[in-house]
């Protein structure tokens, strides 16, 4: 891709969209374009489950839900780094899988992005989708580590509404989000605005932190180290950890305990249960 096609400042500012659809009319913008080479522009966030589903499209291009895919965000914990010299590799797992993102070395930035991620932090990358002999890579733009642990569940939240919106909104169905002038003149805003009021019948406050935290508190629990305990891990521990409130986190275990995806061995010690 050329150098010129990509403004990395406006695009990974958030949301869904190219920066050149801020100019696009209420009526292009009523739904994502079928053209290809508009839907290919798109911003399109994805957990790795859906990275790794992707269908070939069109003129041996990636599609999903009828969408050519280039450009995409994920949201998930570095597992693994491997530097080297004029390139870092390392895997992002969002509890749905993982996969491998390669950050190209050109620039002193570059290095400093590189720099700030560490195995064990959530970071949002965007990046453009490679396939190298069958399997899916990442082409990292950027690497930004989450300071606000919300981006965890608002990325999940976006990527249902994206993935319903291209399977049961496209096409000129009469439920179709209303396009306000707000959405054309701020896109991000705009689609982070409408996001919020789609899933404000749906999740209170409360659930959305829960599903947030639970993602975390389930990665944790599935480190080699955490595995390898036979008593598991105390509450108290998992919260200093992640830097959560003990509460939230005892309230988040006795869901996951609840729902069968974690135990506990002793007073106050849990485990990830293996699948």
């Amino acid at each position: 891709m050329q150098a010129n096609e990509f403004d990395g400042n406006a695009a990974f500012s958030g949301g869904g969209f190219m920066p050149s659809q801020a100019t696009q009319t209420a009526a292009d913008r009523s739904s994502f374009s079928s053209s290809k080479n508009s839907d290919a522009r798109c911003l399109i966030p994805l957990t790795v489950k859906q990275l790794k589903d992707l269908s070939r499209g069109g003129e041996s291009g990636i599609s999903i839900d009828g969408v050519d895919v280039n450009n995409i965000v994920l949201v998930g914990m570095v597992s693994k780094i491997d530097n080297a010299v004029s390139d870092c590799t390392f895997r992002v797992d969002d509890g749905t899988g993982w996969v491998e993102c390669t950050k190209w070395i050109h620039e002193p930035v570059d290095s400093a992005e590189v720099d700030a991620i560490s195995v064990g932090i959530y970071v949002r990358v965007y990046g453009q989708l490679k396939s190298i002999q069958s399997r899916r890579t990442l082409h990292t733009f950027s690497i930004r580590p989450l300071t606000d642990f919300n981006e965890i569940v608002n990325h999940f939240a976006e990527c249902i509404y994206v993935h319903l919106y291209n399977t049961k909104l496209r096409g000129g169905v009469t439920t179709q989000p209303q396009v306000t002038n707000s959405v054309v003149s701020n896109p991000i805003k705009g689609y982070q605005t409408n996001l919020s009021n789609q899933l404000s019948g749906q999740y209170n406050t409360d659930e959305q932190q829960i599903l947030g935290v639970s993602s975390m508190v389930l990665n944790y629990l599935r480190r080699p180290a955490c595995l390898a305990s036979e008593t598991g891990v105390r509450s108290d521990v998992v919260a200093r950890e992640l830097n959560i409130s003990l509460d939230k986190i005892r309230t988040t275990l006795e869901y996951l305990s609840s729902e069968g995806l974690v135990y506990t061995t002793t007073d106050d010690h849990y485990k990830f249960t293996d699948a």
